[in-house]
């Protein structure tokens, strides 16, 4: 019986033996299998250590805080500083950027960003707010566009920031244009975040049933004192819910008039509707 081709290892590498599949097998058999990567596994342990890392790391620092030793990712480490996702200095090492540039290549997101930035402009020259833009991925909430208040101060979130599925007005809206299913699998994947307070779930349910039936979320910032957040969704094609478009409202206490809370809020509706019409929903007209 003809047999696909054994994968052969290099042991120097640690690279992986892949089983042996019939090559007349069914595509759903040949599915089950299950491969091993632990020269992958090392690779990505390397790089999520590294951005967690809040200084450069040298390779013994790196192979005693993954439990590794140094033999056993050293080449990995080559390969990856050679491919350029690693910078080097003085024998310590750092993530590049381009994991960043491959995520901004990223087709879908690449799409939302863009034509969500100059409407975030927009939004930010006529609040005078910070505006950034999230979207949900793996149990967390990540922000993928940030703009500035035009003030000579600004508060907002970096991009690339991960926050709080369940006690951000973001994420409450990100889970409430869901279906219950699909709500449930994200609530399961839910990743807390450093500082994060408990949050009951019969509470968290009932603010996600809330949101959903106001259309947007108005909330105190439970991270930091005498911040309003405002969400709204952003939807797509079949209202598929994309992303939620944010502001965390602050307000001045002299005599410089900015528009209040209320104000803002209409704007953020007005250009999250907007986006959402780009974007292919047909939830606001033609």
């Amino acid at each position: 019986m003809p047999r696909t081709k054994k994968i052969v290892p290099d042991a120097d590498l640690n690279t992986d033996i892949a089983e042996d599949v019939p090559a007349n097998d069914s595509a759903a058999d040949a599915g089950k299998v299950r491969y091993a990567a632990p020269a992958l596994d090392k690779g990505l342990d390397i790089l999520e250590l590294l951005s967690k890392a809040e200084q450069m790391l040298t390779l013994n620092q790196i192979s005693k805080q993954l439990g590794r030793s140094v033999n056993e990712i050293f080449r990995m480490v080559v390969t990856l500083e050679q491919r350029g996702y690693l910078i080097a200095d003085n024998d310590q090492y750092r993530l590049s950027l381009k994991l960043f540039e491959l995520a901004h290549y990223h087709q879908p997101i690449r799409s939302l960003v863009s034509t969500a930035l100059p409407h975030m402009r927009e939004l930010a020259n006529r609040t005078m707010q910070s505006t950034h833009l999230t979207v949900y991925e793996a149990g967390r909430v990540i922000v993928v566009a940030q703009v500035d208040s035009p003030e000579r101060w600004a508060f907002g979130l970096k991009v690339g920031a991960l926050v709080s599925l369940t006690d951000t007005a973001s994420g409450h809206v990100l889970l409430s244009f869901r279906d219950e299913a699909e709500r449930g699998r994200m609530l399961a994947a839910h990743v807390r975040m450093d500082g994060e307070q408990e949050v009951d779930h019969a509470q968290l349910l009932r603010q996600i049933a809330e949101t959903q039936e106001r259309g947007y979320s108005r909330m105190e910032s439970r991270q930091i004192r005498g911040v309003v957040n405002l969400s709204y969704p952003v939807l797509g094609a079949n209202d598929r819910m994309l992303a939620a478009l944010n502001i965390p409202y602050i307000e001045r206490i002299d005599k410089k008039v900015n528009p209040s809370l209320d104000e803002v809020q209409n704007i953020v509706q007005e250009i999250s509707a907007r986006l959402s019409k780009l974007m292919g929903s047909s939830s606001f007209g033609s």
